[in-house]
């Protein structure tokens, strides 16, 4: 029952990811050319919902699926600091053609060449963690 939790929203978003062609190659191509608003859209409606459920989760002390309180850190305000992370993040981004949210979305659509994008960005994340505290703050 406890699996049933994780796996019917992510089957759902899969379903959302795949229906709205977020996980289409196409579509994020055309989005870094800028020649379509189509994935600017999903990407603001995205945004949008996520400030919105973040103010009524700090508002009303929501609990998260283990019952567990929510907490939210104070972030490091650094402007070089997130234009690096961004630019690196959408250097990735475009060379796959694939947005990271989807990627498992993409797997079970049979794209199995993926698994390399989704091992590089474990590796990726393993050798931050490796150098987190060498790397400026």
């Amino acid at each position: 029952m406890k699996i049933l939790k994780y796996t019917i929203p992510g089957v759902l978003f899969g379903i959302i990811m795949t229906k709205s062609e977020a996980i289409s190659w196409f579509r994020i191509q055309e989005m870094f050319r800028f020649e379509s608003f189509h994935m600017y859209g999903i990407i603001g409606v995205a945004v949008t919902l996520a400030t919105l459920m973040t103010f009524i989760i700090k508002k009303t002390n929501k609990r998260n699926i283990e019952g567990k309180e929510i907490t939210f850190s104070p972030k490091n305000k650094s402007v070089a600091r997130y234009m690096i992370g961004g630019i690196i993040f959408g250097l990735g981004w475009a060379m796959t053609g694939a947005c990271p949210g989807p990627l498992f979305t993409l797997v079970g659509h049979g794209i199995l060449t993926i698994l390399i994008v989704i091992a590089s960005a474990v590796l990726g994340t393993y050798v931050y963690g490796l150098l987190r505290t060498k790397l400026p703050h």
